[in-house]
């Protein structure tokens, strides 16, 4: 199958454009070679994944750093970690960096790049769905802090994504579900992202859920290239998240708290997504922002993809606490991305905390 190759195009910075390749049996190494100059790669990834495709990722040119699996490591240690590996090894500013995994790898390895020697290149390749779909695309790079998700980090664009949907054929259950949770957002957001689709998201999942489910290699590339085109559409206007990029954010305000008050261990980023929207959705309703009809839609959706977790009786003054630590938090008012109608959201700042009080459930 041919490749399909998405250009970024960076409006305020057309030099930090670049592609996104997506296909299978990526040859890793030739593109490395034909968007970098790099004589050595420091290429970072997890046990997991290492032991995976140890040999797919072998060169004699590079250097390894083999981070712990999970959301907790994406910390001030695996940083360090990153760092101290290129300084030992010498690395220089016209050297890469290379994200091999998940969200969590393609983040820090990319704020390590962007702090490395005031900045290296670097490349992102995806291993889960929704490093595919998401994470890795639009140049977010962060680390987490005791005190919220994300807190430390930076805008810092790749020069390439290598997005090899072959990879995704050892994702277990609950990796896949994850990655689908940031993939049905897009259908939520869609008329909101400015990109113009030969059909409506929402439809596309709806039918095709079953082979989405089983892995289908020729729908999750029309998946991908669906997700990233949107994606690809906000971030072109907006890198900085100076005001549409905000979009992308639907449910992540109640999936931050989510993650945050059960130490990033318990639920995957997808679960607290997929929990996070039903709860922006709610918000909604109550709101008179949205029909119920389109309420029960977006549940319907989220259900049909089993992705709702079961979650604990948090603590709502402790949760509203967490959601005013969030980094999109402004003048100490709680930023909220809400649906407005079918397929469009809107951002919400001055909201009564017990109206907010009564949704945090599913």
């Amino acid at each position: 199958m041919e490749n399909n190759t998405l250009n970024i195009k960076i409006s305020e910075k057309p030099a930090y454009s670049y592609p996104i390749i997506i296909g299978q049996d990526l040859d890793f190494f030739e593109y490395i070679k034909k968007y970098t100059k790099a004589k050595k790669l420091l290429i970072v990834t997890n046990k997991t994944i290492f032991s995976l495709y140890e040999k797919k990722i072998k060169a004699d040119n590079a250097y390894y750093v083999i981070l712990e699996d999970g959301e907790e490591y994406k910390n001030f240690d695996s940083l360090k970690k990153i760092l101290d590996t290129a300084i030992e090894n010498r690395l220089e500013r016209r050297d890469c960096f290379v994200a091999f995994g998940g969200g969590v790898v393609g983040d820090v390895t990319g704020y390590a790049a962007a702090s490395y020697l005031r900045g290296v290149d670097f490349i992102q390749i995806p291993t889960t769905l929704l490093a595919h779909v998401d994470s890795s695309v639009g140049g977010k790079v962060a680390i987490n802090h005791e005190k919220g998700k994300n807190l430390i980090g930076a805008f810092y664009q790749p020069k390439a994504v290598l997005a090899d949907t072959n990879l995704l054929s050892t994702l277990d259950k609950r990796q896949l579900k994850t990655g689908l949770a940031e993939v049905l957002k897009y259908a939520f957001i869609e008329k909101s992202c400015g990109a113009e689709l030969n059909y409506r998201f929402y439809d596309f999942l709806d039918a095709y859920s079953e082979k989405i489910l089983k892995l289908d290699s020729v729908i999750l590339e029309k998946l991908i290239l669906i997700c990233c085109t949107l994606k690809a559409s906000v971030v072109e206007k907006d890198e900085t998240e100076k005001g549409l990029r905000a979009v992308l954010n639907f449910g992540h305000t109640f999936a931050h708290a989510i993650e945050n008050l059960t130490g990033y261990t318990k639920y995957t980023h997808g679960e607290a997504v997929a929990a996070g929207m039903i709860m922006a959705a709610k918000l909604a309703l109550k709101l008179e922002m949205i029909e119920r009809s389109y309420f029960v839609k977006i549940n319907e959706l989220i259900n049909k993809y089993e992705l709702l977790p079961e979650l604990p009786g948090f603590d709502k003054d402790e949760f509203i606490e967490a959601m005013h630590l969030d980094k999109k938090a402004d003048a100490d008012k709680i930023r909220f991305i809400l649906p407005d109608s079918e397929f469009s959201v809107k951002m919400v700042t001055d909201v009564d905390e017990s109206l907010i009080k009564d949704c945090i459930e599913i």
